[in-house]
């Protein structure tokens, strides 16, 4: 398979390009099977405006990342010791803001390594982007899946359920309301369903500390954080976060709740830059 982009409506469409392989008894084009050598368009995302920065390199400055025009901002801390028993934890104490998705894995896994992944509130933040981009290229985005979380049976759970909820496909079409292919938006600041999940910019992810107070085992520490977020009756998406004994890059340990059905949207989504 090949990824191609065509440009449509002023947006960049990738198109999935499969070459249809020869099969005994299977390629005669009378029983609506393609010929061997044919090749099937799929189309598997119109929602898409990707700028290709065509650099290599991120640029730390402090609590900033740069990727070309892409700017990566983390502010606030997470403090689990700040946490009240029994209080509801629904004011933000650390956020992490962004100009626009990364183009692909290359720069995902360059703000990463530079900065968010350093940070408890940058690794959270990439949670949205890696969805985001599954759902641009899912070939792309569980690269970046594989990057960000600690395990493959992580990614594997993850997957399991973006691959039917976030695009058309074998099991559903297109007017399915299981499919939301704006759920990723849901995660950022200013989005609701009554405003077409369209999130203010630069794009933020809110968030604080769970209720949850850290917990350590053998594989390192994990701590229990809070996207705020409007897309769901519970406005608080649970993600748990890994610091790994032998590591100092902060990895997914879970994060379920980041994907789970949302609110429907009312109006038509306009994509994410």
């Amino acid at each position: 398979m090949k990824i191609m982009k065509l440009r449509k409506r002023g947006k960049v469409v990738l198109v999935a390009v499969t070459l249809v392989v020869s099969a005994a008894g299977c390629n005669n084009s009378s029983n609506g099977l393609k010929k061997a050598g044919e090749e099937q368009v799929t189309v598997v995302d119109e929602q898409v405006t990707v700028v290709d920065e065509q650099v290599t390199e991120a640029v730390v400055e402090g609590n900033t990342v740069t990727y070309g025009s892409h700017r990566y901002e983390v502010t606030g801390s997470i403090d689990p010791q700040s946490v009240v028993p029994g209080r509801r934890q629904d004011k933000p104490t650390a956020a992490v803001s962004f100009t626009n998705v990364p183009s692909d894995y290359d720069e995902f896994e360059a703000v990463y390594t530079a900065l968010l992944g350093k940070s408890v509130q940058g690794t959270v933040a990439m949670v949205p982007m890696a969805l985001e981009l599954y759902a641009r290229d899912a070939g792309e985005g569980e690269r970046c899946l594989q990057l960000l979380c600690n395990s493959t049976t992580t990614v594997s759970g993850i997957v399991r359920i973006l691959k039917t909820k976030l695009v058309p496909s074998q099991y559903g079409g297109g007017n399915d309301s299981y499919i939301q292919r704006y759920l990723p938006a849901a995660l950022l600041k200013g989005a609701t369903p009554s405003n077409a999940y369209t999130p203010q910019q630069p794009y933020t992810v809110e968030m604080t500390a769970s209720v949850n107070k850290p917990q350590q085992s053998s594989m390192g520490q994990v701590t229990y954080v809070y996207i705020l977020a409007k897309g769901w009756d519970t406005e608080q998406r649970t993600v748990e976060v890994l610091l790994p004994a032998d590591g100092n890059l902060y990895k997914v340990f879970n994060c379920p709740s980041c994907y789970t059905q949302c609110k429907q949207i009312k109006g038509t989504w306009e994509g994410l830059r």
